[in-house]
């Protein structure tokens, strides 16, 4: 039936500083920056993982009226949209280092999970980057774990 997710909306509330910090300091690429007159379609992608792109999207109109694209834009500046992507990687702990020296806000250091290793970030608008590095095995889920993860 279907072939494959390529794009993925990614809400942001002003596309040039997403351009700053996707391509700037996480090395994402540019695959297309077009002004459509109504809204720009502005999507990239790893280098490493050309066919699967976010749009980085301010929420408006035409996808949604502007009272509900206000709403969204409240709930994405809150944090409260959640995870907006996990990228995976072979390194945790160096690309931690690395993105935290270019100044970027990690709401969770690197962590070792059942699942692997892995810390989040905060893009500048509020939405929420986990970065993984698998384990070669998951483990298997422990109460302290779980609650851990409830907090």
């Amino acid at each position: 039936m279907f072939n494959a997710i390529t794009i993925t909306t990614v809400r942001v509330l002003d596309q040039d500083e997403a351009l700053d910090f996707y391509v700037g300091k996480l090395g994402f690429q540019v695959d297309e920056d077009v002004d459509m007159g109504f809204m720009r379609w502005l999507t990239i992608s790893l280098p490493s993982d050309p066919g699967r792109q976010l749009l980085l999207e301010v929420p408006g109109p035409p996808a949604l009226s502007e009272e509900t694209a206000a709403q969204v834009r409240d709930l994405l500046t809150k944090g409260a949209l959640g995870t907006a992507a996990i990228l995976t990687t072979d390194d945790c702990r160096a690309v931690h280092d690395t993105l935290k020296a270019r100044g970027v806000e990690f709401t969770q250091d690197v962590e070792v999970q059942p699942y692997g290793t892995d810390c989040v970030f905060r893009d500048p608008f509020g939405n929420h980057i986990r970065v993984t590095q698998m384990a070669e095995q998951p483990a298997e889920i422990t109460e302290d774990d779980i609650a851990r993860w409830r907090g």
